[in-house]
């Protein structure tokens, strides 16, 4: 039986059951494998050198990738026959995210090397040009760097001012203009360059090679002085006449700003894959640390205050790793579907089944980008003066987290970027919101029912209230756009508010899935901390999108239109059961407490 996959943004108005969604639980023996021999190299050549990441040794993030290279994790998603594993995209996901979590200095290096700086040419290329790059991408033999941010070209991608002027014999094109926060600058062979022909509305791309022995008009900046990601080479590049074969151009003409946004939905996903990882790291670090920390002649694990931290961080953890795995399945499947049915190249599988989801890889990259801040500001604080200190890995971990917020779009640009692309979607009717928008306005006019309805299966009054809350969003949404027509897009803080709900659905039902997931196959005995997790989220998702709702509603609405979503948002939030969240979180800390690491 063929499995019926979820296209991008319809979970918002179809139901998943658990047994169709991916977890990290599902990890089979070959992942398993992977994870650990990611983890041992991580553990051993990163982690060990934490202190000297921090002084800025750009040549050990090098030799780091070097190493990574050797052991065949920089190939992990490249096709075999350009010297790659071929692995699937959980795969590349997985070691995404277990690569990731020791300093943001190794893991910039290694997501811009592997994602941005080999992606464009696996996903575009030609066939000479993956032939002729791709392995020596692959085997780390050559490193990857991508140029497509200006001085005045940032999030408005395609306003670049760099010029590609083709040669009068037509064999070459000259490169002129300057690029900024170049990740791996300083030590690349390879970069893709994004320029503007003539005056071509949108850019276009090009494979250029770089050698410091002969620069072809390629000057570097000296390394950037950041926050964080302090071991990451960070450079401007400026390019004089620099001379292009055609060959080089990637893709066709005026196709630069395609492939920049599409590769920026790959890294979205892996962006939020390499927080996980950073997390898991920072809880466990301030769990031994609380426990051996004695105050008052008892370890500060013992304290309430620290015990509600350790059980939020954990929780924020665990429901990210459930959406990124959730998402990252769904679009390794519609990968093998468009593969399967004979009509796309191996290419154009992978570049539309990434697409598909880039509503789901923007809500990602918005919610795990921000619980990594939050995680690591809550280790801080559990380490109190000593988590100000250099001595502890936290400063560290804390600095590097910030980044995140910005890299591949800033956390604003991508939760307006999902709304917009919802729209879009509904738009070209690949998911419906408009009917149950309308069956939302009729149930509101109707008169509620008042039966108790029996909520005793676990989870049945979850799943109940995440029905309603996607009726919430459409509820919201739908008289937004009813108001604003196509120029809702001018209405950001309407669409920043939506967004904020769209997120919490989206987190809070794949983190409701893991836990049912899990005690359907092991005993809600076995799984009581998960079940935890997955209440203590939804507790917080509806306070997340009651506030949005209610400035939504108030800001757009008066009179009767008013008090009517004023009412259906107070009767889309409901409990019949309130949860006891003290309990919630004493169960989730309690379990991580004594297992002294984070161990879900």
């Amino acid at each position: 039986m063929e499995k019926d996959i979820l296209r991008g943004g319809q979970f918002l108005v179809k139901e998943s059951n658990c047994e169709a969604i991916f977890t990290p639980e599902d990890f089979n023996e070959d992942q398993l494998m992977m994870k650990e021999a990611v983890t041992e190299f991580l553990d051993r050549e990163v982690w060990a050198k934490k202190a000297q990441f921090e002084q800025k040794d750009y040549a050990l993030t090098e030799s780091c990738m070097r190493q990574a290279g050797e052991l065949g994790f920089l190939s992990v998603a490249v096709p075999e026959e350009y010297g790659g594993m071929g692995l699937g995209f959980v795969d590349t996901v997985l070691v995404c995210d277990y690569i990731s979590g020791a300093t943001g200095s190794f893991s910039t290096a290694f997501g811009a090397h592997t994602g941005i700086g080999t992606l464009p040419i696996t996903l575009y290329g030609n066939e000479a040009q993956k032939q002729k790059y791709v392995p020596k991408l692959a085997s780390g033999e050559w490193f990857g760097s991508y140029c497509l941010t200006e001085p005045s070209a940032g999030s408005d991608a395609n306003s670049g001012k760099t010029k590609a002027v083709l040669s009068d014999d037509g064999t070459h094109y000259k490169i002129t203009g300057q690029k900024m926060w170049i990740s791996n600058a300083g030590f690349c062979r390879l970069m893709i360059v994004f320029a503007r022909i003539e005056d071509d509305k949108n850019i276009t791309g090009f494979i250029v090679e770089y050698d410091p022995e002969n620069p072809n008009g390629i000057t570097m900046g000296e390394e950037e002085h950041k926050l964080g990601i302090r071991a990451s080479s960070t450079r401007q590049v400026f390019f004089n006449e620099t001379v292009v074969p055609v060959e080089n151009m990637l893709s066709t003409r005026g196709n630069g700003f395609k492939i920049a946004m599409n590769a920026l939905n790959v890294g979205r996903i892996k962006l939020a894959a390499a927080c996980l990882d950073a997390q898991r790291r920072t809880i466990s670090e301030s769990v031994k640390y609380a426990n051996e920390r004695i105050q008052f002649k008892t370890p500060i694990s013992s304290f309430g205050a620290i015990r509600q931290k350790i059980a939020e961080m954990a929780t924020n953890c665990w429901v990210g790793e459930a959406a990124t795995y959730r998402a990252s399945k769904d679009i390794e499947d519609r990968i093998e579907l468009r593969k399967n049915n004979g009509k796309d190249t191996h290419q154009e599988a992978e570049l539309k089944g990434v697409e598909e989801y880039a509503i789901e890889c923007s809500i990602l990259k918005v919610a795990v980008s921000e619980f990594v801040q939050k995680c690591t500001d809550e280790g801080i604080q559990i380490f109190g003066g000593m988590g100000f200190s250099e001595d502890t890995p936290m400063e560290s971990a804390w600095r590097d987290a910030r980044i995140s917020r910005i890299y591949e779009g800033t956390n604003e640009i991508n939760r307006m970027l999902c709304i917009g692309m919802l729209i879009k979607k509904a738009m070209k009717g690949h998911v419906n919101v408009l009917e149950p928008a309308m069956a939302v306005k009729e149930e509101l006019m109707g008169i509620p029912s008042f039966d108790v309805p029996d909520y005793s299966e676990l989870f049945s009054e979850e799943k109940s209230i995440i029905k309603n809350l996607k009726k919430l969003f459409l509820m919201v949404a739908g008289a937004a756009l009813q108001k604003y027509g196509e120029k809702i897009e001018q209405q950001q803080q309407l669409m920043l508010a939506a967004s904020d709900i769209l997120i919490q659905i989206y987190l809070a039902e794949s983190a409701i899935l893991r836990a049912e997931k899990m005690a359907k196959k092991d005993g809600e005995a076995q799984a009581k901390e998960q079940i935890a997790m997955a209440k203590l989220n939804l507790f917080h998702a509806i306070d997340v999108i009651e506030t949005a709702g209610k400035h939504s509603i108030i800001s757009f609405s008066s009179g009767d239109e008013q008090r009517m979503m004023l009412m259906g948002l107070k009767r889309y939030i409901k409990y019949v059961n309130m949860p006891n969240i003290i309990e919630l979180r004493h169960i989730i800390a309690e379990k991580v407490i004594q297992e002294n690491k984070y161990c879900f």
